[in-house]
Formats: structure tokens, C-alpha cells, sequence
């Protein structure tokens, strides 16, 4: 029932109730009043603003997950149904603010003196909060004052929390990682980003994967390594990268994935000879993958999750040529109907973020979008928008591609490796969703749900808008467009991440 908007999150701990429902006899549940509450945290929750209290009440007791329920607006008398799933985390009793808060009890604990007991448990909780408070600042302290200590502790809690949470993700031990990668030898290298170096291992059975492992000097770090097996442990597509485990020893922090025999996107498609390889039928596959794996994380997983950090060199590329989307280390979740946000952290790749988030920090499923439509004009035209400059108008490859659209000569952007062997409508199709996908204002992009209709469908497509784009000589006038002078991004596929001063 609430498959497609109950939204969830992973917390470390939180109030259960000591006696659970078995739910073979869910009905005779009930449901104790508290007063004058704090709500609990609400990451892991559901909400209706058409039910009343009473049809909250009956939609808790008929999921087995359903621990707690309250109004979701109580002016006017109360409106709308807010569900709990799970834990309880962050509640507390006021003594005249707050509001009325319902928990979910068998029915042994409602009779025969069980409001005592109950309020007795409420106290407890309240105690116990207050006790981990203090903690965590005597934590904050020990942090200053000895980091190596502090990291130590730090290091165990979190190794606890992924015992907890991810009961289904394997560990690897650092010796069998080290056997397996030959100590992580270079021959064994596949790559870097910001998170750290990739190896390719060999099990003793034979199995291959690929061994992410955190870089000391990385602009990422724990909390990326936690977003990142949070995430994608709860994730399964056939265009999404496969989390197979983590390894958590001392200083040492990896995550393991499925080995991806052909490298990822862009060692194929800005490469002379093996773009060779990458016919139109590929390509095209290429980008519906993407695009159905970004179409789950939007809107078909149980978590609307936000990647970030979409561009060729996240993208895989299995024996077939398949893709799989990866790098789930700068990815946010969205909760409920959560359209935006903002941070004053602003991270990702120049080339493949979108001006609204580059200038503002603000970021929404239209970025994924943004950064989609210029990896499909990539692997259309061969070319990295990066580094393309055409030298009559200094535009990157957005830009240049806007021009032959508006001149009607579109086709003139396709890889002059690929010849006649494609078919033109096709061609012209993709080049449009992508520069549909790039324009300027969010609003006008489509939904990934869209671009994939878009890319199957035979339908007239809207007429795309001006893309968000920036050509050499809006950043620095001064400048020509020899090649040169053309270094406005950084050479390298490393996700950067800027402050914005305070």
C-alpha cells in the first residue's frame, strides 16, 4: 500500500516497543495518547493530507511496520495522517507545547495498569536521550582534544551501525582484499575519482570485482563512505551499479562492487580507437540504460535518491556494453514529495552541473536531468563537452550544439566515425532529448519518465529552449579560443567540491 510514497531512512537506533505485534493479530493493537509531544524524527515516515485521525488510526494498524500515528497539521482542530515506520528517534514530552502523538501497543500492554508501565518506559527514553546527549558532547571534546582516539571510536561505532542496518551486506576482511588486489598493485588499478583509487581483485575462487578504496587525501571521506553504502545497498537495477560488501579495518575504508569488465563510458566514447567500437546500436542502448537506471533512483525505488555526480566515468560498462550508473558517495536522498534543496557545499563535476546549482547550490531531480542531456550529446558527437570549443564561437558542446540545431543542421553533431550505419530520425531524436534535457531553466526539462518516453516514442517532441550553457568568452572575455587558452575545467574526471564563503 505505501510502496510508492512512504519514505524511508537508515538510523542507527531509536524507541521500539519491548513487546512487538506479531501481526497475525494486528487488530487487537491499540494505541496509547501521549500529550504534549516532540514528534520523532520524521526520515522514516509516510503522510496523507486527505485522511482524518480516525483513517490514520486504521491505515497504522493495517501495515505491520506502522508503529505510531498523529495529525499532520493540528490547526484548526488537527488535518492529515503522519505515519511512523520502525524506530522512534528524537521524541520528547514538553509540558505544555507539542502535540498529541499516538504509539502503536499490543493489546497485553494497554490492560491492566499498562499507561503506568507505559509512562514509566517514557521516562526511561527521556533519561536515555539525555544520557547519549551528553555523550556526544563529551565525544565532541574528545575529538578536539586526541582526533586519533577519537577516529578509533568513530571507526568501531560506525562498523556497529553497518552490523545493525545492513545485515544483508557482506564484510570483507583487509587481508583477503589485499590477496585478492595483490596488494593493490597498479597493474591492478582501473581508475581514480574523488573518493579514492578502484582495483580490480580476484577471489580465490575465481570471482572478479572491483575494490573502491577511501584515498587519505580525498575531498570525500566517512560521510560519503556512509551515504554511500546506505544508498546503494537498498538499490537493484539492471543499470545500477551492484554493491556486493564493504571492508572497515582500523583506517582502512572500501566498498566492493561488481567488476565491470569494460571500464566505464568515457574510456570507450572520447577514446579514438575504442570509440571505434561503440556502433550506433550500442550508443543508443547506452543511453536508454542510463536513462531507465535514473528513472529508478527518481521515481520507481523506495528511496527518490539524487545522484549528483552523473557523468561518463560514473557510468559502467558490463561485458555486453550494458550500462550501470555508479558513485552514489555525493548522492541525497529526497523525503516525501521534496521537489529541491540547497546546500552551500556545492559538489559535483564542471561540464555536467547545472548552472542553477553551480551559481546557487540548489539541486533537484532536473540536475540528474541537466547532467544526462550532456552525456547523450557526448556520446552522440564523440566529444566531451569539457574540452570541446568550436573556433568560430568559443561554445562548449552544448552551445555548438544549440547553433546546428537552430540552423537545422543537427546531424552534422554525430560522431564522424559512425558513417551512415544509423538512421537519422533516431539520431535527431536523441540529440533532442538531450538538448531538451540541458536547457537553462529547470522547469522546462523533462522528468526522466519523459526523456525515456521521448527516446522510445515516434511522437512530435517540444522544441527545446536555449540550454544552460557557458561559453569561454562569457567566463574570460580577454581570451581566444585557441586551444591553448581553452582550460577553464580541470583535465581530469576527479568530482570537485567547493565552499561558499559565509
Amino acid at each position: 500500500m505505501y510502496h510508492d510514497q512512504r519514505n524511508t531512512a537508515i538510523w542507527s537506533n531509536g524507541c521500539v516497543p519491548m513487546n512487538k505485534s506479531s501481526c497475525k493479530n494486528s487488530y487487537t493493537d491499540g494505541f496509547f495518547k501521549y500529550t504534549n509531544m516532540k514528534l520523532p524524527d520524521t526520515s522514516s515516515s509516510w503522510f496523507s493530507k486527505t485522511m482524518n485521525l480516525e483513517e490514520c488510526r486504521k491505515s497504522c494498524l493495517k501495515n505491520c511496520s506502522c508503529t505510531a500515528y498523529a495529525n499532520l497539521d493540528i490547526r484548526d482542530g488537527g488535518s492529515g495522517c503522519l505515519l511512523w515506520f520502525n524506530t522512534l528517534v528524537d521524541m520528547m514530552n514538553f509540558s505544555q507545547e507539542g502535540q498529541d502523538f499516538y504509539i502503536r501497543l499490543p493489546a497485553s500492554e494497554l490492560d491492566h495498569g499498562g499507561h503506568r508501565k507505559i509512562k514509566i518506559k517514557i521516562v526511561v527514553i527521556t533519561v536515555g536521550v539525555t544520557i547519549f546527549g551528553l555523550i556526544s558532547i563529551c565525544a565532541c571534546i574528545l575529538i578536539n582534544k586526541n582526533p586519533g582516539v577519537a577516529r578509533k571510536i568513530y571507526n568501531r561505532h560506525y562498523k556497529n551501525i553497518l552490523r545493525k542496518e545492513d545485515i544483508d551486506l557482506p564484510t570483507f576482511s583487509f587481508s583477503v582484499l589485499a590477496n585478492a588486489t595483490e596488494n593493490f598493485s597498479t597493474k591492478n588499478k582501473l581508475g581514480e575519482g574523488g573518493f579514492g583509487p578502484v582495483y580490480k581483485g580476484t577471489l580465490i575462487d575465481g570471482k572478479e570485482l572491483a575494490v573502491k578504496r577511501l584515498s587519505k587525501e580525498s575531498g570525500q571521506g566517512l560521510e560519503e563512505f556512509k551515504n554511500e553504502v546506505a544508498l546503494i545497498s537498498k538499490l537493484q537495477h539492471r543499470n545500477l551499479v551492484k554493491l556486493l560488501g564493504c571492508c572497515i579495518e582500523g583506517e582502512e575504508k572500501m566498498l566492493i562492487y561488481e567488476y565491470m569488465p569494460n571500464h566505464s563510458l568515457d574510456y570507450f566514447v572520447f577514446d579514438e580507437t575504442k570509440r571505434k567500437l561503440l556502433d550506433w546500436h550500442k550508443r543508443f542502448n547506452i543511453i536508454s540504460g542510463i536513462a531507465r537506471g535514473l528513472l529508478y533512483l527518481h521515481q520507481d525505488s523506495m528511496l527518490r535518491i539524487i545522484h549528483r555526480d552523473l557523468k561518463t566515468s560514473n557510468v559502467l560498462l558490463d561485458t555486453n556494453l550494458n550500462p550501470k550508473i555508479s558513485d552514489f558517495g555525493l548522492a541525497r536522498l529526497f523525503l516525501g514529495d521534496q521537489v529541491e534543496a540547497k546546500t552551500n557545499k556545492v559538489a559535483g563535476t564542471y561540464g555536467y552541473i547545472p548552472p542553477e546549482y553551480a551559481a546557487r547550490g540548489h539541486f533537484s531531480m532536473k540536475s540528474d536531468v541537466f547532467s544526462y542531456g550532456v552525456i547523450v550529446l557526448e556520446i552522440v558527437s564523440g566529444k566531451k563537452n569539457r574540452e570541446f570549443s568550436d573556433t568560430e564561437h568559443c561554445n562548449n558542446l552544448l552551445g555548438h550544439a544549440w547553433i546546428l540545431w537552430t540552423k537545422e543542421r543537427a546531424l552534422e553533431l554525430l560522431d564522424e566515425l559512425l558513417g551512415e550505419q544509423c538512421l537519422p530520425s533516431e539520431v535527431i531524436r536523441c540529440i533532442q532529448v538531450g538538448l531538451l534535457c540541458v536547457q537553462q531553466r529547470p522547469k522546462d526539462r523533462p522528468d526522466m519518465s519523459s526523456a525515456v518516453l521521448m527516446l522510445n516514442g515516434d511522437k512530435l517532441l517540444p522544441k527545446p529552449k536555449v540550454p544552460g550553457f557557458y561559453t569561454e568568452t562569457d567566463v574570460k572575455p580577454e581570451t581566444n579560443c585557441s586551444s591553448g587558452n581553452h582550460k577553464l575545467f580541470s583535465v581530469n574526471e576527479v568530482s570537485i567540491t567547493t565552499l561558499d564563503a559565509r
